[in-house]
């Protein structure tokens, strides 16, 4: 009297079942379609970890790029640059075409060489100085762009370690131009 509703293909066993299920997940994956199972990913579940990440905002490169900016910047502030030796050089060749051969040594020596270290010590301290401005801008940014995300360490330290070069680089950038600092040599 009553109807049977059943299948009337035989059961398949489990290692049929799962290699079907292999087969499917194949086609899908060359299609590029992935069925909920396949990922593992439900309605209302997280993103994956990819998704979070580009979410997350900054990564703080522009940071890490001015710790590293600042720390050279103090660096060349120590060493020289070549902006300082081509206004050093200028200088001198100055001070030389000014002075005649009549002027008196202490002229000759301020003109010629006095100018051309000012010069360069002046120059030291323009890039100490951006050494230090970069440094102190790298290291507030955290406070007034993320608040909550807090600044890689290693971040910090370059910057810190722009912050003192800056401060050694003018400290003896004001000794060399004030002359307090090898200074030139008496005449008299």
């Amino acid at each position: 009297m009553g109807t049977k509703t059943v299948d009337e293909t035989p059961a398949e066993t489990g290692a049929e079942t799962e290699a079907k299920a292999d087969e499917d997940r194949v086609g899908e994956a060359a299609d590029g379609t992935a069925t909920e199972a396949d990922t593992g990913i439900q309605d209302g579940d997280e993103q994956p970890e990819a998704s979070v990440a580009e979410e997350s905002g900054p990564t703080g490169v522009g940071q890490g790029a001015g710790a590293v900016v600042s720390a050279a910047l103090g660096i060349v502030s120590l060493t020289g640059s070549w902006v300082g030796t081509v206004a050093s050089a200028r200088e001198s060749l100055i001070g030389q075409l000014q002075t005649s051969q009549t002027s008196s040594v202490a002229t000759m020596v301020k003109e010629g060489y006095g100018d051309a270290w000012a010069a360069n010590a002046l120059w030291a301290g323009v890039f100490a100085l951006a050494a230090l401005i970069v440094a102190v801008v790298v290291l507030a940014r955290p406070a007034f762009g993320a608040p909550g995300k807090p600044q890689a360490p290693w971040i910090k330290s370059v910057a810190w370690a722009g912050v003192s070069l800056g401060v050694i680089g003018l400290f003896l950038a004001v000794l060399k131009y004030t002359g307090i600092l090898l200074g030139l040599p008496s005449t008299s």
